[in-house]
């Protein structure tokens, strides 16, 4: 009897875990501008897809909109948007808005407002920060493998002017916050106000801007879906970008500048869907790229494909790789990205490191601070 008693306890406890609360989440009132646009709701329930059909509001009669939703009991982080992160909410002043936390212990509905959305705030008005150490090499650099243009900048050591010294390279993605407040749209990196404070060994650093509209598609090798309910597939780019990368602007950058050009020299980093592609670069390429930052990478979006190419050319991988993830992204980030890692450590002499930060959230206030960490291990190690 009293085996049987604890069986419907343990049920009954796996049955409240796992309970689903309705929550609708209400905005009742908004920017000033023309509402005749969607509304949706990025978070950690939904792998921060800025425009996904699923999580979509509804319209109210009295102008407003809601959503309702399904979730457990937990903590969560979100943000709204009208289709892409460049259309994200912000703070009044035009600043990035932190992170809304959801904290869902039963059935409720809750009431907030949008202060300001970042696209409709002035470029005039966010302050440009810029380094004069970073220059822009084309705003319209063709893309001949994907048929497009796009604004490439680079970072240049602050005696590379004075010296004939050559420099190693780092190729970053999601080039519009790697350098500039303006550009960005959730913060940027720092990383040209880092490395100009640093008394490490300076890096050119090369930032390749996203596809905007296209970003999710360039930084995938593969067929995707970007909902596991849904019935279309999208085309993954993301061999075409990374083959731009090393075939067009690699060069042209060993060319143009004072570079060291060898494998052990050449990195390459990026975050989210920017940390799936240097993922891949890195073993695609094991001869052109020596090194990698692996920021909170998408690993969900494709992993299987990117488990079979491990198995079958990460044997060839002789780099080194920092992977970083964040406890409070979710803990689908943080397994895939120890199943990569895993996965990687069985069949390659890679010097690889694991990093995952208790406090670490999907983001770049998060990026920022841990890049100068990842710069320091790279350029030490041997």
């Amino acid at each position: 009897m009293r085996k049987a008693t604890l069986i419907l306890l343990q049920l009954f406890l796996v049955t409240a875990l796992s309970a689903q609360h309705s929550i609708r989440i209400k905005i009742d009132n908004l920017p000033a501008e023309p509402r005749g646009y969607d509304l949706f709701i990025a978070g950690s329930f939904n792998k921060w897809n800025p425009a996904d059909e699923q999580y979509m509001f509804q319209r109210m009669g009295n102008g407003g909109f809601y959503i309702d939703l399904k979730l457990a009991a937990g903590i969560y982080e979100y943000k709204i948007t009208r289709g892409s992160w460049k259309q994200v909410e912000c703070n009044p002043d035009g600043k990035d808005k932190s992170n809304r936390i959801l904290t869902i212990k039963q059935d409720e509905t809750i009431n907030i407002s949008i202060a300001e959305w970042k696209d409709y705030y002035s470029d005039k008005v966010i302050k440009h920060t810029a380094s004069s150490n970073v220059k822009i090499i084309d705003t319209d650099f063709y893309i001949p493998q994907l048929k497009r243009k796009r604004r490439i900048q680079i970072y240049l050591p602050a005696d590379y002017s004075v010296s004939k010294k050559r420099y190693p390279v780092l190729y970053m993605q999601d080039g519009q916050n790697v350098f500039d407040e303006a550009t960005s749209f959730a913060g940027e990196w720092g990383v040209d106000e880092f490395l100009d404070t640093s008394i490490l060994k300076r890096n050119i650093v090369v930032a390749v801007d996203n596809g905007e509209d296209k970003r999710v598609n360039e930084y995938c090798p593969y067929i995707f879906s970007l909902h596991p309910d849904s019935l279309k597939n999208e085309k993954g780019e993301g061999q075409q970008y990374v083959e731009f990368l090393v075939k067009t602007l690699k060069p042209f950058i060993d060319k143009k500048f004072r570079t060291l050009k060898e494998s052990n020299n050449t990195f390459i980093a990026g975050a989210s869907m920017g940390g799936l592609i240097s993922l891949y670069a890195v073993i695609k390429y094991p001869k052109v790229f020596g090194g990698a930052g692996i920021f909170s990478p998408s690993v969900w979006i494709c992993k299987e494909d990117i488990l079979k190419l491990i198995k079958a050319a990460g044997g060839k991988v002789k780099s080194k790789i920092y992977f970083y993830c964040g406890k409070l992204e979710s803990r689908v980030m943080v397994s895939d990205m120890l199943s990569v890692f895993q996965e990687l450590a069985l069949v390659s002499k890679s010097k690889m490191t694991t990093v995952i930060r208790d406090e670490g959230k999907h983001n770049e206030p998060t990026w920022r601070k841990e890049f100068p960490l990842f710069y320091k291990w790279i350029i030490t190690q041997n």
